[in-house]
């Protein structure tokens, strides 16, 4: 498989889908994914035409993690300024949903917590099993899963390297949406078309609130959101959006 294929992207009625389609490789992270991945990534936040991402993976898998076989050669999946897998430290500004088949484990976990909304099918597993492998889970395992999750579970699944099946996950939120298996890519297509019918300046702005506030104080919450939110309620979509309610029609977005 040469690395041109090692991601798919596909863009269709406002959503991109990135296929991470290494198949017999568990879909494992290179270079050349991380770099595929982070180009998606770009072009989703540039164009206009995209309101929404969607990362899946191939062959029944979504991530086994970093392609270990490719690391112990000297490799590292890490593209600058985005991280791990093109992504985990630089998620993009509009929403990005994972669809997860199968496991999400290391790595393949770590990219799915980058994502802000996750549908699986019911049989997933999840976890972070670096520890077993004499490694850490330093993509996001240790310091963002513990801002998604109960921090006593993240703790477990660090150190013990344990995994967590769809049950558990949907108790403490790591997903929000459980699916039959072999359907968690059209449960996430689904999932972006609710998101894409609304106003994309309004979903961006909501989705940088919600992922920024958790840093802010008590006494500078408000300010910020409002330096944030104001230009919602001064935007031709504010006036297109309540328009369109009176009219009873749907509306026309122009995201400005």
């Amino acid at each position: 498989m040469t690395d041109e294929q090692a991601v798919l992207v596909d863009v269709a009625n406002g959503v991109m889908t990135v296929t991470l389609n290494r198949p017999k490789a568990k879909n494992a992270v290179n270079k050349a994914v991380a770099v595929a991945v982070a180009a998606a990534m770009d072009e989703l936040d540039s164009n206009d035409a995209i309101r929404v991402g969607i990362i899946t993976g191939a062959g029944g898998t979504f991530c086994a993690g970093m392609d270990l076989k490719a690391f112990v050669t000297g490799e590292l999946p890490i593209v600058e300024g985005r991280g791990f897998a093109g992504l985990v430290e630089a998620p993009p500004q509009k929403p990005l949903i994972a669809a997860v088949e199968g496991f999400a484990l290391a790595g393949g976990l770590e990219v799915m917590i980058s994502c802000d909304l996750v549908v699986a099918a019911d049989n997933a597993k999840f976890g972070i099993p670096e520890v077993k492998r004499g490694l850490a889970a330093a993509a996001g395992g240790l310091v963002r899963l513990p801002r998604q999750i109960p921090p006593r579970v993240a703790m477990e699944l660090a150190l013990t390297g344990d995994f967590m099946d769809v049950e558990r996950a949907i108790q403490v939120g790591l997903i929000n949406r459980a699916v039959p298996a072999g359907t968690a890519l059209a449960g996430a297509q689904a999932l972006a078309a609710t998101i894409v019918a609304n106003g994309p300046l309004a979903v961006k702005l909501s989705k940088q609130v919600i992922a920024e506030s958790g840093e802010w104080s008590a006494q500078e919450m408000w300010q910020k959101q409002q330096e944030i939110v104001m230009p919602i309620f001064t935007s031709e979509d504010a006036i297109e959006g309540a328009t369109a309610f009176a009219e009873k029609r749907a509306p026309n977005w122009k995201g400005k």
